[in-house]
């Protein structure tokens, strides 16, 4: 349990706002230790049970993104980051939606003092800092805050029905968890100027096009291929897959050369583990690797 607590507390520990950090933090706790919680479904799959799965599960408000869904989500990063036998996460919703996008109704009452104060949003972006890939099964509707949270897992999987849309223009505000900058950088400013100035939606191809998502494929096989994409990457060294997550990421944080520069450090790094000893061994000797995460 102490591992998991620790990874809990390494998820919260960029988050600004000090009270509610806290708050949220001990939520997390609570929720970790029980293993039970409100808006979410969690479970492992794959032949070896080595992908955690996160379903978030408030249908009659099409997944809306509340404070303790994404309390829950947290919980659950940290809990199936802390546990070994998990080496790639899923995050889905249902065939309706992904998620339909924040809960307006939490939220219309905010003003600008009481966002400063929390940090409002602040634990949403707390999932882009778990080390184990995630990948997101999308699908229905992505919108809004939906569609922000699908952009910080690692790879989105969308079902031929998916729609991508950041719509907070049309109820007077903008996007705030990523929308206008993340988008941005995957899609282009004249394509994310125009969806987040109009509030047009985008279906599954375009954004197959687009580059935002890297696979569509039929609504009832799109959890099934996440889960064999999860396995995949968990047949590799967890260790070598975190320094090559990380690495990738430096792309969208650098200039080129200081990008290529800690590529070559972390490739450099990597000849210091038992892992890539193994598996380059493995490989010249024709046979399996055996990965110990070392």
């Amino acid at each position: 349990m102490a591992n998991v607590f620790t990874a809990a507390r390494s998820v919260f520990g960029r988050a600004s706002g000090l009270v509610a950090q806290q708050q949220r933090f001990n939520v997390c706790l609570r929720l970790m230790s029980t293993g039970k919680y409100e808006h979410i479904l969690v479970e492992k799959k794959g032949e070896k049970q080595n992908v955690g799965v996160i379903t978030l599960n408030r249908p009659k408000s099409l997944n809306a993104l509340c404070n303790a869904l994404m309390n829950d989500v947290n919980a659950a990063l940290g809990a199936l980051e802390a546990d070994e036998s998990v080496g790639a996460i899923v995050l889905t919703g249902s065939e309706k939606a992904f998620a339909a996008g924040a809960d307006i109704k939490e939220m219309q009452n905010n003003d600008f003092s009481s966002n400063i104060r929390s940090n409002f949003l602040c634990h949403w972006s707390n999932m882009s800092n778990t080390r184990k890939p995630i990948i997101a099964a999308v699908n229905g509707y992505a919108l809004g805050g939906g569609c922000e949270v699908a952009m910080m897992c690692d790879i989105i999987y969308a079902s031929d029905k998916a729609k991508f849309g950041q719509p907070e223009i049309a109820i007077g505000t903008i996007p705030g968890a990523g929308g206008t900058q993340r988008l941005t950088r995957v899609v282009g400013k004249s394509k994310a100027m125009e969806m987040c100035l109009t509030g047009n939606m985008i279906d599954a191809q375009e954004a197959l096009k687009l580059g935002l998502v890297s696979k569509v494929v039929p609504a009832d096989k799109l959890v099934e291929e996440a889960v064999k994409l999860g396995e995949k990457i968990a047949s590799h060294s967890p260790l070598i897959v975190s320094l090559c997550k990380e690495s990738v990421n430096a792309a969208y944080e650098t200039t080129l050369e200081q990008g290529l520069r800690q590529e070559k450090r972390l490739f450099h790094a990597t000849f210091a583990t038992a892992d890539r000893k193994e598996g380059m061994t493995a490989f010249v000797e024709k046979r399996p690797p055996k990965f110990t995460n070392n």
